[in-house]
């Protein structure tokens, strides 16, 4: 008998037994409820102290503070053309509060954009400073004497800085150290002679560089606060200094923001297919999962308050090599005290660790809620796919001090909401329409506060994909 007869013999003999094609309709089968793989560790909403907050506003009451012009320049690109946006000229502290648009478009036409290739020396020290130099693209490093005649580095400068400003104010101003490009650079250089042929034409303009002159040099500390008047160390009867302590006159407000989304379910649905697993629940556990998402994705991105967008100027540092090095990170913890986390991208941490294999490095790990997580002088670095990588594999990494007793970076929530399923967040149903499908509105009310301005530091422009 050949294979063929074979198979049409045990083919045509009659089943014997129940098949499990009509079995399983009669079966309870085992399941799991719906899953998603968007859902992720959302370490920043786990560790973030939260503060209820009443009338959807927080604002935060600081000393007085004297610094200004501690922003970033923005640039617009046109093929190989790069131009400065002219009311960006105002983040230059002696053309800040200035608004004259024709005027600040003048002196946006008259920078040059030159580019200046890796090793250069831009400006050397103690030359005459008559030039200001806006970086579009490009790492710079400010390099200085040391005490004992060694080179030392100032830092380094990135994308959106500007350098030798104090040439607007001062005709005799010098170079305090040398810039040299780390990188090839792209540049716009306003030379001072072009702005003061600017400024003889514009009443506006000299009556403000003026006005900026003629401004006493007020008592400030360290970091830009109006200094408190004190005594100490004298003997006898001397004179004891009067003060007070001044506050700033328009005080930032944050206030709540929001994520919404309607969840339809169709009535029939919700009767019938609701054993053994409710439908309705399993619908707005995976609405409530999307929407936890999105709020640590604004708490990290959003550009009113999300942390990338609301660090201060002089807490941004850029890494020295381009990778994340043990030194960048020591200098991210040195900017502040009592640094509690630190959250960078998956792939950042892989390449700090590559950086510590390289010095045969083994960082020490903690157990938080049964993971392992890697430290940094025992400050835990918590994963963060919600912190963006850039098209050059580029991303940052994010220092915080938390909490509202350390004047740390505080989660803002309103608790007590209607309908509320969790803290600042709520169902409400919203009825049955005529098509009979169920509507249920699930909004979660959040926001994010820094208390000071060093409470929050970032090492922007770290490269993730360089492995030599």
């Amino acid at each position: 008998m050949s294979v063929g007869e074979e198979v049409r013999t045990e083919q045509t003999k009659p089943q014997q037994s129940l098949g499990t094609a009509a079995a399983r309709n009669l079966a309870t089968t085992t399941k799991s409820v719906p899953q998603m793989q968007e859902i992720s560790s959302r370490w920043l909403l786990r560790m973030l102290p939260w503060v209820d907050i009443q009338g959807g506003t927080y604002r935060v009451n600081r000393r007085l503070t004297f610094a200004v012009g501690d922003g970033r320049l923005t640039f617009v690109k046109t093929g190989d053309r790069v131009e400065i946006i002219p009311a960006e000229l105002g983040e230059l502290p002696a053309l800040r509060s200035y608004e004259d648009e024709e005027v600040l478009f003048e002196i946006a036409r008259r920078c040059e954009q030159r580019e200046i290739p890796a090793g250069d020396v831009i400006a050397s020290f103690g030359s005459p400073s008559d030039e200001v130099y806006l970086l579009a693209h490009g790492r710079v490093e400010k390099v200085g004497t040391g005490p004992y005649g060694d080179d030392e580095s100032l830092g380094v400068l990135a994308d959106g800085a500007y350098f030798g400003d104090d040439a607007l104010l001062n005709d005799d101003a010098i170079w305090e150290y040398t810039a040299r490009a780390l990188t090839a650079c792209t540049v716009l250089v306003l030379p001072r002679q072009e702005f003061a042929q600017i400024a003889e034409r514009s009443d506006t303009l000299r009556e403000h560089l003026q006005q900026r002159r003629s401004i006493p040099s007020q008592r400030s500390n360290k970091y830009g606060e109006k200094e408190i008047d004190l005594s100490a160390g004298h003997s006898g009867e001397p004179d004891i200094p009067h003060t007070f302590v001044d506050y700033e006159a328009r005080p930032r407000e944050y206030e709540l923001s929001v994520a919404q989304t309607v969840l339809r379910i169709h009535s029939r649905v919700a009767d019938l297919y609701n054993q053994p697993m409710n439908q309705t629940e399993q619908q707005i556990r995976l609405t409530v999962e999307a929407l936890k998402e999105r709020q640590e994705h604004e708490l990290i991105n959003n550009r009113d308050f999300g942390l990338l967008h609301n660090c201060e100027y002089d807490q941004r540092i850029q890494p020295h090599d381009g990778v994340p090095s043990p030194d960048d990170m020591d200098e991210l913890l040195s900017r502040r005290r009592g640094t509690k986390m630190l959250l960078a991208h998956p792939r950042a941490i892989a390449a700090f660790g590559r950086e510590l294999n390289k010095r045969g490095l083994v960082p020490e790990t903690i157990d938080m809620a049964g993971n392992r997580i890697p430290t940094w002088r025992g400050v835990p670095i918590f994963p963060c796919n919600k912190i963006p990588v850039s098209d050059a594999r580029t991303t940052s990494i994010i220092a915080l001090r938390t909490g509202e007793a350390d004047q740390g970076v505080i989660g803002l929530r309103a608790s007590g909401i209607p309908d509320e399923i969790e803290p600042s967040l709520s169902v409400r149903f919203m009825g049955i329409n005529e098509q009979a499908i169920i509507k249920y509105l699930v909004t979660a009310y959040y926001s994010a506060a820094v208390l000071v301005p060093d409470a929050l530091g970032v090492l922007e422009n770290v490269e993730i994909g360089r492995w030599r």
